[in-house]
């Protein structure tokens, strides 16, 4: 019996020479340049799509000057919580919450005080400051907030302007008489709302 071995192994190739070495390091390098340059171009875009803020200082504070009221911006923001690197949305949407928690405890404090009173023409002004505050905190906040997490900072920044005039239309009810039935609370709600617009522009900046 004849037993016959086939070399089945891969043909060896020829040694380049010098010269082709060099062409081959030349043609990897122009490649992986070409990489770089590919991967800047599309990073590029994501690295825009906010307002940029410099330096290394607080970016709470730097975003707190940037509205009408940095005393009570700075204070709602550094009292609550924030992720370790926060961005503008994320104060945005803290902003807003804050707004919504505020506007709240005024509705419940509203309807407190129309129980309380035998006043019929404070009763009518109450009421109507309540019917201003309901459709704020149920349909006019949610929605701004949803459409900040969206990232639909337009229609987030409508949705905060229509809160503006709810609150401006309850204090209207008060202006023209000496009782501020409602204290500072109404004043404060639209600080915060005037706040949180300041920081929406911010991110239509961007």
């Amino acid at each position: 019996m004849i037993i016959v071995t086939l070399n089945i192994g891969a043909k060896k190739e020829p040694t380049p020479s010098p010269q082709e070495k060099m062409k081959r390091i030349s043609s990897c390098v122009s490649s992986f340049a070409i990489q770089i340059i590919l991967v800047a171009s599309i990073s590029v875009p994501f690295t825009l799509s906010q307002p940029s803020f410099h330096g290394d200082g607080d970016l709470v504070d730097q975003i707190c000057r940037k509205t009408p009221f940095y005393d009570l911006c700075s204070s709602i923001l550094h009292s609550n919580p924030l992720s370790p690197k926060p961005d503008l949305k994320a104060v945005a949407l803290l902003m807003v919450n804050n707004i919504v928690a505020n506007a709240t405890d005024t509705l419940s404090y509203i309807e407190g005080l129309i129980k309380q009173t035998g006043d019929r023409e404070l009763e009518q002004a109450l009421a109507f400051c309540a019917e201003s505050y309901i459709p704020l905190i149920k349909y006019i906040l949610p929605q701004a907030a949803d459409a900040i997490s969206q990232g639909r900072f337009a229609f987030a920044s409508y949705c905060i302007s229509d809160a503006l005039k709810e609150v401006s239309s309850c204090d209207k009810k008060f202006s023209a008489t000496t009782q501020a039935p409602l204290g500072d609370r109404n004043n404060i709600v639209q600080k915060l709302v005037n706040v949180a617009s300041a920081i929406i522009k911010l991110l239509l900046k961007g």
